[in-house]
């Protein structure tokens, strides 16, 4: 890795979960109001941010290209415009994060496209990468999403164009910083749960 950024653990879900990711992203909800389901990490510099939920384990989505199905929900969600599917991994094995011996496995997928921040409308959509990782904890009946946000291209008229000027992003590389891609993936793979508890009565 050419960037000589620290990763630093952090604790999420008051520690009962950590993981390791620039020290750039600052706490959201030292700023706003995030669910309790979420931890989510913003580098308002860049207009970057990480994102942990957890959600119910949806049964009905097959573990093959489950990252993928996720990203798409998020689209439309989002009422976003200009979906692509980039990039979806294999189903890989996640060793560390199995209860009870039953395994857990993690897919991710990347796809671009075209967001307005909050309430702004359609004029002032983003580009944006988005890259999500679907961590299935299986014995805790518990999808885990980190999702990593990466403007590519900001329009004039979003509100992000006040904090990190319009245009073609300035990629991390050029910063001397660790790019979303090599972010999310260090971030998965330093992903540890502490407290099994966390996860309610099935723990």
């Amino acid at each position: 890795m050419s960037s000589s950024e620290l990763c630093l653990e952090r604790p999420l879900f008051g520690g009962a979960i950590t993981s390791a990711f620039p020290q750039r992203f600052q706490d959201a909800s030292n700023i706003r109001q995030v669910p309790d389901h979420q931890e989510v990490f913003v580098d308002p510099s860049r207009d970057e941010s990480l994102i942990f939920e957890l959600l119910d384990f949806k049964s009905d989505v097959g573990d093959n290209g489950s990252a993928s199905w996720f990203l798409q929900d998020l689209a439309r969600e989002q009422d976003a415009e200009a979906f692509k599917l980039i990039d979806q991994s294999q189903v890989i094995e996640a060793p560390g994060l199995s209860f009870r011996n039953i395994p857990a496995v993690v897919t991710s997928a990347v796809g671009e496209m075209a967001i307005s921040k909050g309430r702004q409308g359609r004029e002032a959509q983003n580009l944006v990468r988005v890259y999500v990782a679907n961590l299935r904890l299986k014995g805790v009946e518990t999808d885990v999403l980190v999702t990593a946000y990466e403007p590519i291209l900001i329009n004039p008229l979003s509100e992000s164009a006040n904090a990190v000027g319009s245009g073609l992003a300035v990629p991390a590389s050029q910063s001397g910083i660790l790019p979303m891609c090599d972010v999310i993936k260090h971030a998965v793979s330093t992903f540890r749960v502490n407290d099994w508890s966390l996860f309610g009565s099935s723990a």
